[in-house]
């Protein structure tokens, strides 16, 4: 999540220090603000937490000879699947996950079949080569995972969560 709020001046507001995200110690909005003091700390804690997990996946990948793109695209083929699919799952755009789907290709990790049912259409599939790269990434990536300290049973009531807030 991005920090839409801007500074204060950019909110008209000179004179009065724009808060920062609350992993930092900074203090929430004031009460007539658009947000509570609740949703501030919760989109600050969501917003530490994706950047976590970016460089991590960043880091792993860099370390397999990826990028970050690539890695999240081997992560997210979990079976064959078409381009849109794909995009959907990495939350991009189509044309985001065509490019790097290209380049998984000319690295011969994806190679791109008939989809069985709808001729017009093609799929991803993972090649030998790609599926021993995925095995090795998914290992990394596990490894000092930024949701490793919690339990499997709180990483669970995280996901329920999170799910709750997204699916309005």
């Amino acid at each position: 999540m991005a920090n839409t709020r801007g500074n204060a001046q950019e909110r008209g507001q000179a004179g009065r220090t724009a808060p920062a995200s609350p992993e930092r110690g900074r203090t929430a909005p004031e009460a007539d603000e658009s947000l509570t003091a609740a949703d501030w700390r919760v989109c600050g804690l969501v917003n530490a937490l994706a950047r976590r997990i970016e460089t991590h996946v960043r880091e792993h990948a860099t370390a397999l000879g990826l990028t970050a793109p690539q890695a999240v695209a081997l992560r997210e083929l979990t079976g064959p699947m078409t381009l849109r699919e794909l995009a959907q799952r990495m939350s991009c755009e189509p044309s985001n996950a065509t490019f790097v789907s290209d380049r998984l290709e000319e690295q011969e990790l994806v190679e791109r079949r008939p989809h069985p049912s709808d001729r017009r259409a093609k799929q991803l599939v993972l090649t030998p080569k790609g599926s021993a790269l995925r095995e090795r990434l998914m290992a990394s990536l596990s490894k000092e995972s930024p949701l490793s300290p919690l339990s499997d049973q709180e990483q669970d009531t995280l996901q329920e969560l999170l799910m709750r807030a997204v699916v309005r």
